[in-house]
C-alpha cells in the first residue's frame, strides 16, 4: 500500500486527486468559508500573532489553501503563511509564496493545521484469524501470512478485537501520523476531517478500498488507483496524548453536519417569495443551498468526523464538545 501510494510512480506521487475522488474540499467553496471562520476562531484565540500558519497536510494541489486565502478576511489574509505537505511535485501554477513540504515542517508552526481525508490513506495491514485463532496479516491475494507482532497484536486487543470471520485494519500507522502532526504545532489546532468509524461500529470486514476516476475499484496495490481505509478515529483522537508528556487539551470528536452548522453553513432552502422579487438572488442562494445539503448529507460528506486537537489552547472553538 506505501509503495502503491506514494513509492516512483505512486498513485498520490502522479495522479491528481481530484480527477480520481471528490473531497468536502472540491465540492463547494461553502467547505473552504467555514474553515476560514474556523480560522478567525484561532486567530483570536492565539492573540492575532504578527504570522499565522496554516498547514495543510495531504494538500492535493494545493487547492484548499488557495480557497483558504480567498475566504478569509483581508487583514488576517496579509498574516496568513500557507504551506502544502504533498509527495507529488510542486505544481507549476501554485502562487510562489505557498510553501510546498514533502514532510511535516521541523520548526512547529503556530496557527491551524488541516488534514482533509489524509488518514485514510495512510498504510496499514489487514488482519484476520486463521482456524486455529491465531491472529495473522491478510496478504494482498487474501491468504494469510505471518502472526501478528505483538505491537500490532497489542493495537487490535485495545481498538478492534478479531473474532472468527471478521477482519481488521490496523490503525497504529495513523495513531503514530496524527501524533506526528499534532507535534508539528506549537501553538494552535490540529483538524483532521475524514470518515471512519468508533469502537462499537467497527465493520465486520473492514473498509480497504480502491477509487479510480470516480469509481469504486478493487483495491490492487498497482500505483494506478487510490488506496483508502475508514479511519478507527477513537485511536487516533487518543494517540496524540499519549506520546507526549506534556499536557494536551481534551480532542474534540463530532461528525462534519453539526460542524457546519455551528460556523454556518447551512442546507435550508431560501423563501420561495425571493423568486418572484429577486430570481437571480433566489437561483444563487438555492445553489448554494444545493452545496450546503451536499456537504451536510448524514449518509455522506456531512457523515465525516472532524477530529480538533488545541495545542496550547484551552477554549472550545466551535462549542460543540463531542
Amino acid at each position: 500500500m506505501d509503495r502503491a501510494l506514494y513509492g516512483p510512480g505512486g498513485f498520490f506521487v502522479t495522479a491528481a486527486p481530484s480527477e480520481h475522488f471528490r473531497t468536502s474540499v472540491h465540492a463547494s467553496p461553502l467547505f473552504a468559508g467555514a474553515l476560514a471562520r474556523l480560522l478567525v476562531r484561532v486567530d483570536e484565540a492565539l492573540d492575532h500573532p504578527e504570522a499565522l500558519d496554516v498547514l495543510d497536510v495531504g494538500a492535493g494541489r494545493g487547492e484548499l489553501l488557495l480557497a483558504l486565502r480567498r475566504a478569509t478576511p483581508a487583514e488576517l489574509g496579509a498574516r496568513l503563511r500557507l504551506t502544502a505537505v504533498e509527495m507529488a511535485p510542486r505544481p507549476a501554477a501554485l502562487p510562489e509564496d505557498v510553501g510546498w513540504l514533502r514532510e511535516l515542517p521541523r520548526e512547529p508552526i503556530t496557527g491551524l493545521l488541516v488534514a482533509t481525508e489524509w488518514l485514510d490513506n495512510v498504510p496499514l495491514e489487514v488482519a484476520a484469524l486463521d482456524p486455529s485463532g491465531t491472529a495473522r496479516y491478510v496478504h494482498t491475494d487474501d491468504s494469510l501470512g505471518e502472526p501478528l507482532t505483538p505491537p500490532d497484536a497489542a493495537w487490535l486487543d485495545r481498538w478492534w478485537p478479531l473474532h472468527p470471520g471478521t477482519r481488521a485494519e490496523i490503525g497504529a500507522p495513523r495513531d503514530a501520523a496524527w501524533a506526528a502532526a499534532v507535534a508539528a504545532v506549537a501553538r494552535g489546532l490540529a483538524l483532521a476531517v475524514d470518515y471512519g468509524h468508533l469502537a462499537d461500529d467497527r465493520p465486520p470486514l473492514g473498509t480497504l478500498t480502491g477509487y479510480r476516476a470516480g469509481r469504486q475499484v478493487p483495491p490492487v496495490p498497482d500505483g494506478s488507483c487510490d488506496l483508502t481505509a475508514h479511519v478507527a478515529f477513537d485511536a487516533v483522537a487518543a494517540a496524540p496524548a499519549a506520546a507526549t508528556s506534556s499536557g494536551l487539551a481534551a480532542p474534540t470528536l463530532v461528525r462534519q453536519r453539526e460542524v457546519l452548522h455551528a460556523l454556518g453553513v447551512s442546507g435550508a432552502r431560501p423563501p420561495l417569495a425571493q423568486a418572484s422579487t429577486d430570481p437571480a438572488g433566489y437561483l444563487r442562494a438555492l445553489a448554494s443551498a444545493g452545496a450546503a445539503a451536499e456537504l451536510t448529507e448524514p449518509a455522506g460528506l456531512g457523515g465525516h468526523f472532524w477530529l480538533m486537537q488545541p495545542v496550547g489552547l484551552s477554549d472550545d472553538l466551535l462549542g460543540c464538545k463531542s
